[in-house]
């Protein structure tokens, strides 16, 4: 079946997003540390220093949802708890920053998000906690013996000689 591998593939875009997101903020940190910048005010090292941050803490939190990913690829398990919860909120995450992305960088970035989108859901409905049915048969059963003994018949007549 298609789980293994759909999880091996959200775990590695998941890492790659991470360090994707974390390369970003780091570079705008820089850009804005560099330029001087300010935004109504603000004061420039605290803008450099909470790009910064951002980027950290939500690289973070895509590489821990691609751990959660690559363990259950190892496993071949459906994600429980905490893990499911995180892979439940990355395909939140990734539907927001889909609608985000289509008004304000364009279709392409919107395409990437959907797509992620579609392969965290896939991964969350192709685990979704039932076991697979055998391949083989199992073994036939037995009559159950529930403890009452079998109805009475009435007594055969009495065969002529």
């Amino acid at each position: 079946m298609a789980r293994r591998p759909v999880a091996w593939i959200v775990a590695l875009v998941l890492f790659a997003e991470a360090l994707g997101v974390l390369a970003v903020n780091w570079f705008l940190g820089v850009v804005v540390d560099r330029q001087d910048m300010s935004l109504a005010g603000l004061d420039p090292d605290m803008m450099s220093v909470s790009s910064k941050i951002g980027g950290v803490v939500f690289g973070l939190y895509f590489a821990l949802c691609g751990l959660v990913s690559l363990l259950v690829a190892l496993r071949d398990r459906a994600p429980a708890g905490l893990g499911r919860v995180l892979l439940i909120s990355a395909a939140v995450v990734h539907a927001l920053l889909g609608a985000f992305a289509w008004g304000l960088i364009g279709w392409t970035a919107f395409l990437f998000m959907v797509v992620v989108l579609a392969l965290i859901v896939l991964l969350l409905m192709t685990y979704d906690g039932r076991p697979e049915k055998p391949d083989e048969p199992a073994e036939p059963v037995g009559p159950v013996d529930s403890g009452t003994p079998p109805p009475l018949s009435p007594p055969a007549a009495p065969t002529a000689p």
